[in-house]
């Protein structure tokens, strides 16, 4: 009952979540005490460093090379009583982390192993990688499919990980969806991790790069944190989809790099969720944010969604995977709900009916919303229907967060009749909903 007279009538309809929508009980927040390590630098990037700061990181080295034996060998116990617990093979670590630092010990002769692995203590930081957020998902079926329900499967969660210095990386959790369309979602390791670059090849449009995990460790602990010059402040928002690669599955996902002055999107690759190719994409199309590649070829060709001009979605094709440019536009805002602005919300998932395109749609107060589009598929420049309304819209008792008035997803999946949505609530913490085809089909305008 509406108990504000100040409020209209129609409030709470407008407020009242969509009943096509099965929100299930899975709730993804997130949690700061999960923590990698990384490089701690007390200046800039070892190669940029003015003379005074070369000084400062070599008196750092000299102080903890002073130490006596004995001296040392306590710090180092208490280092690793206070932080060992909490990640992988710490003093493997260490050890890299003083290889990196082999500059400073160059005035040096006499030290010990124990001195060695402290000054990698001293040039090491724990991060909480998710401390502030944990959000904008996609979900793709799990490559593993052994132990799936019966008549159910496996899946993998892609999620943008919000920490210190608003510096987003990407993360995983893994789960199952069941005959009836229940999701469950495994809770997330104690300890994360980060992968080992195995390859990097630097090109006129940055670098792409190779990065691997151990297969042994679970994958809610695989932590892919910028690498590059152009990710510097960030990985964000990945659009994971299988692609067909006429009968072979690859997984690529566009996403955003942000080096905390300019933006671009690059391409992730990968088989099994172990080693990922990321890699710079070309084109006047990859200036811009929110690219959604089709799971298909369509006509021999690669197949995209992108919004070139912050408005309006368009459609590009290309014979390569790296270069997009042109386009037409072919989504345009036309319901008050879109008026500012409309984006991808995930690759096309393709239906009997044609390709279903989740969007978000900005309205008043910078209020974002998720609504859908049918494309033809033969022909994805045309439209065959959209939603007049949202699916999902902010919910009142769930709006506040790091960005209020926000819901967003990054890629939804068919499962038998349904769609599996998981998405952001206020660019904080994710929900995961399902809804029937039917049911979406018939509630667009056609």
């Amino acid at each position: 009952m509406n108990d504000d007279p100040d409020l209209p009538t129609h409030v709470e309809d407008v407020l009242s979540q969509n009943p096509l929508i099965n929100r299930q009980d899975v709730y993804l927040r997130p949690n700061p005490a999960r923590v990698i390590v990384r490089p701690f630098k007390p200046a800039t990037e070892p190669r940029d460093l003015s003379p005074v700061d070369k000084t400062r990181a070599n008196h750092i080295v000299d102080r903890v090379l002073a130490l006596s034996p004995e001296e040392a060998e306590r710090e180092l116990a208490d280092v690793l009583a206070n932080f060992q617990s909490r990640h992988r093979n710490l003093l493997g670590s260490m050890q890299a982390r003083a290889d990196e630092m082999e500059d400073a010990f160059a005035s040096h002769t006499d030290f010990t192993a124990t001195q060695r692995l402290l000054v990698g203590a001293y040039f090491l930081n724990e991060y909480s990688f998710e401390a502030s957020a944990l959000f904008n998902p996609s979900i793709v079926l799990d490559p593993n499919q052994s132990g799936a329900p019966e008549g159910g499967h496996r899946f993998i969660l892609s999620l943008r990980a919000v920490g210190e210095g608003h510096i987003s990386s990407l993360t995983f959790r893994s789960g199952t969806i069941t005959a009836d369309g229940t999701v469950t979602v495994q809770p997330a390791a104690r300890l994360a991790s980060l992968p080992k670059v195995q390859h990097r090849t630097s090109g006129p449009d940055g670098d792409e790069v190779v990065v691997g995990f151990d297969p042994a460790d679970e994958i809610s602990e695989r932590v892919i944190f910028p690498v590059t010059i152009a990710q510097s402040n960030g990985i964000e928002d990945a659009r994971f989809v299988k692609f067909d690669d006429g009968g072979k599955d690859i997984f690529y996902a566009t996403y955003t790099a942000y080096s905390g002055k300019a933006i671009r999107s690059e391409l992730i690759e990968t088989t099994d969720f172990v080693t990922f190719r990321m890699t710079p994409l070309r084109g006047a199309a990859a200036r811009n944010k929110g690219m959604a590649l089709f799971p298909r070829k369509i006509d021999g060709h690669y197949a995209m969604i992108t919004r070139q001009d912050n408005e309006n979605l368009y459609l590009i094709y290309s014979d390569d995977l790296y270069a997009w440019d042109g386009g037409k536009a072919i989504v345009k805002p036309h319901f008050p709900w879109e008026f500012v602005q409309i984006g991808t919300c995930g690759s096309p998932i393709e239906l009997d009916e044609g390709w279903l395109l989740l969007t978000h749609g900005v309205g008043p107060i910078r209020k974002y919303s998720i609504g859908a589009v049918l494309l033809d598929k033969q022909d994805p420049s045309k439209i065959l229907a959209r939603s007049s309304q949202p699916l999902i819209r902010p919910n009142p008792s769930e709006r506040e967060g790091y960005v209020p008035n926000v819901v967003y997803t990054c890629g939804a999946m068919r499962h038998g009749n349904k769609i599996i949505l998981p998405y952001a609530v206020s660019d904080t913490f994710c929900h995961i909903s399902t809804i029937l085809i039917a049911d979406l089909i018939s509630s667009l305008t056609f």
